[in-house]
């Protein structure tokens, strides 16, 4: 989004209509907000994306297969497109409910199958009610030791649970979380207060190490290390075999089906 309406005028403007995913708010609305609008600044905390055009707010939020991409360049399927066709045989893309042309002829499209996703028109995401009710990005505002350190010391849920909550792990998921704890070698059942400093800060190490990876390579899982769990950790078996050669546990942990190997997580 950056690359392609930074500085940019939007010239033509689709937005579908759908009460749930725009929440009851007519597509005519946010379509006069930002048709013939420059866009100023992008943005991005954790799920949620926003751009600034003109004097207006646009905000989104991927839900669980949200997906934004630019027409005509290189783009990867993630999981929860399966194997349909990304577009119509038109070339239209498919579950599209949002469709940005720049007047250089650039176009964003945002898609959504399961319509989980979100659109709407909003505030200053300095003063944004729902940014303030989630925690600091992982990736752009990644936490210190002592600080989590601290913070983990007083809290007795699963460290897995932990982090999936977004206010204190914005952008982590659930394999994210999965694949963080397994090359920090620590166990999901775990409890946030009973982990070291040496812990946290492997903690905190893993995660850098599992978001760089993961953007530098545009979430294309054939590109992720042939090493990690994400490769293995699907499925519906209990067990499977890591490339290490020790069974993968499947459980149910903070709600949320959790893949870890009892032999070297701790």
């Amino acid at each position: 989004m950056e690359r392609v309406l930074l500085g940019r005028t939007i010239a033509e403007a689709e937005v579908v209509e759908d009460d749930i995913v725009l929440k009851k708010v007519p597509a005519s609305v946010v379509h006069e907000a930002i048709i013939g609008r420059t866009v100023k600044s992008v943005g991005r905390k954790g799920k949620y994306w926003w751009i600034e055009a003109g004097e207006t707010f646009l905000y989104g939020h991927l839900g669980m297969a949200g997906w934004i991409r630019e027409l005509g360049a290189h783009t990867i399927r993630i999981r929860e497109h399966g194997n349909a066709p990304l577009d119509d045989d038109s070339g239209r893309p498919r579950f599209l409910k949002l469709l940005l042309t720049t007047e250089e002829g650039g176009k964003i499209a945002f898609t959504d199958g399961r319509r989980l996703a979100r659109l709407w028109l909003g505030e200053d995401p300095a003063i944004d009610a729902k940014l303030k009710e989630i925690g600091r990005d992982m990736w752009l505002d990644p936490w210190q030791l002592a600080e989590l350190h601290t913070v983990l010391q007083k809290r007795s849920a699963p460290i897995k649970a932990l982090l999936l909550d977004q206010k204190l792990f914005c952008g982590v998921g659930n394999w994210i979380a999965d694949e963080v704890l397994y090359i920090a070698r620590i166990r999901p059942d775990r409890l946030a207060k009973t982990l070291t400093k040496p812990e946290v800060k492997r903690l905190i190490e893993a995660i850098r190490v599992v978001l760089d990876q993961a953007i530098e390579v545009g979430a294309d899982k054939e590109q992720l290390p042939a090493d990690w769990l994400f490769h293995r950790r699907w499925g519906d078996s209990k067990f499977d075999v890591t490339v290490e050669g020790h069974a993968i546990l499947r459980a149910e942990i903070g709600g949320r089906t959790t893949a870890w190997v009892p032999k070297v997580q701790k």
